[in-house]
């Protein structure tokens, strides 16, 4: 993919689910109740729970982050075979508390000290945000954490978008904004941001009309990416 550059860029601001945040780390930690289960059980749970912020979108029927995991984590355990209502709970728990990847706090760090504001734009609710950033460390690392809840309606929606240049007081243009889902790269571009697409499996660009300037395989990549761009 070309890289374009990023003119000025005055804040970054970050996905959080599967960007910064592991989603994959709660099934992991289970791994010894749930055997050769735990990635299926995770992938199929990742994947509903963004279709469930799709179609309750477009249906106009809005439940927050919490309820939504919770519905699909209960549709992937029925899908695995599993009926255990403790594992759920111990599942639950730790999505509260996932990992940070290892280049997550190097890298926010990194930006803060080249002058960028660093933000986070999510889909989770402010409760599930407030508990994940601050058992990961990220918190001290962010001048704004951004749920979708007040507005009642998911990403890739464009008004989410917008939420980052009002908290920030900054137009699309000053802002980076780095995901590695690419659905929501595109979103973002198609909303005015310069994006960052961190493509940890060198997956296919996605068929979308907006797409992102910028591909990285790593968060560690993005300082010196937006320096170069400059």
């Amino acid at each position: 993919m070309t890289t374009l550059p990023f003119s000025a860029p005055r804040a970054v601001v970050f996905d959080a689910y599967g960007t910064l945040l592991d989603v994959a780390a709660a099934a992991r930690r289970c791994r010894s109740a749930l055997g050769d289960t735990a990635d299926p059980l995770a992938a199929t749970w990742r994947t509903k729970q963004l279709e469930y912020t799709w179609l309750r979108s477009l249906m106009g029927d809005y439940a927050d982050f919490w309820q939504v995991t919770g519905d699909a984590l209960d549709y992937a355990m029925a899908a695995h075979g599993l009926g255990d209502t403790a594992l759920r709970g111990r599942l639950m728990d730790l999505y509260l508390h996932l990992d940070a990847y290892p280049d997550a706090q190097p890298t926010l760090r990194a930006l803060r000290g080249a002058g960028l504001r660093t933000a986070i734009l999510s889909n989770g609710s402010p409760d599930m945000l407030d508990a994940a950033t601050g058992s990961a460390g990220l918190r001290p690392l962010l001048d704004a954490v951004l749920s979708v809840d007040p507005l009642r309606v998911y990403k890739p929606h464009p008004d989410v978008y917008r939420l980052a240049c009002d908290a920030l007081s900054l137009p699309a243009a000053e802002i980076v904004f780095v995901s590695a889902n690419g659905w929501d790269a595109a979103g973002a571009a198609a909303f005015g941001f310069g994006v960052v697409w961190l493509n940890r499996a060198g997956a296919p660009r996605e068929r979308l009309p907006a797409g992102p300037r910028a591909e990285a395989g790593s968060l560690a990549e993005v300082p010196p990416l937006l320096a170069a761009g400059q």
